[in-house]
């Protein structure tokens, strides 16, 4: 978020409340809304789901109550990987429950505890798909990518489904002078195969992922401004 952020956020805010025409009955947005219940319905093993019952306060004082489910889900990583000599990009295929089907994608996870999104990247990535990032014979860093090695361009942090998870993607692109070949470590139940493919063949793969397009979107930026 830029420094102007912020104040800009503070304008368009007033001039929201300005249009929306309730007057006194309409919800006050400058005061946070209220958890009055909170209560955990279901626990699997990737998520949480809890029913809760907010408090908006309008204009007036009054309250409007409301019910909402919430999908506690683990913070994620989702990285676009660049071979700078090749230039060439990792695209993986695996099965996904939302789709029903083996889809193509990138390389991406959850972060654990104590982790941060690039040492979780960094774990992903080796586990995933046996990438580690420096020559044959190193172990690499497991916190940070070493500059010989490569850069990360960060793009931007997405919520995938506001309305009702919290789960938020960091998203980034790993940009890769060298690298070798290890091996894999798939959690149970985890299949998923990898390949280098051009630029072209990354944009035609039919990559659905709303948090791996942002990542696409971002790199196409950045080629745009190189060419």
């Amino acid at each position: 978020m830029s420094a102007e952020a912020p104040e800009l956020q503070a304008r368009l805010a007033a001039r929201l409340a300005g249009q929306d025409g309730q007057g006194l009955k309409g919800i006050d947005m400058t005061r946070a809304p209220e958890l009055i219940d909170d209560k955990e319905v279901f626990r699997g093993p990737i998520f949480v789901i809890n029913q809760q019952q907010v408090a908006m306060f309008r204009r007036d004082g009054s309250k409007e109550t409301i019910d909402r489910q919430l999908i506690r889900h683990a913070p994620c990583v989702v990285m676009l990987v660049h071979d700078c000599a090749a230039d060439a990009y990792l695209l993986t295929r695996e099965y996904r429950v939302g789709a029903q089907a083996y889809v193509f994608g990138l390389p991406a996870g959850f972060i654990g505890s104590g982790e941060s999104p690039v040492m979780a990247v960094l774990r992903e990535l080796r586990e995933e798909t046996g990438l580690v990032p420096g020559p044959e014979g190193a172990r690499g860093s497991e916190s940070h990518l070493n500059p010989e090695d490569g850069w990360i361009d960060a793009a931007p942090d997405v919520y995938s489904s506001l309305g009702m998870s919290n789960e938020l993607g960091h998203i980034m692109v790993l940009h890769l002078r060298r690298w070798h070949q290890g091996p894999t470590d798939f959690d149970p139940g985890e299949h998923i195969e990898s390949t280098w493919v051009s630029w072209q063949e990354l944009c035609g793969a039919g990559v659905t992922d709303a948090k791996a397009m942002v990542a696409i979107q971002h790199e196409a930026i950045r080629r745009l401004k190189e060419h």
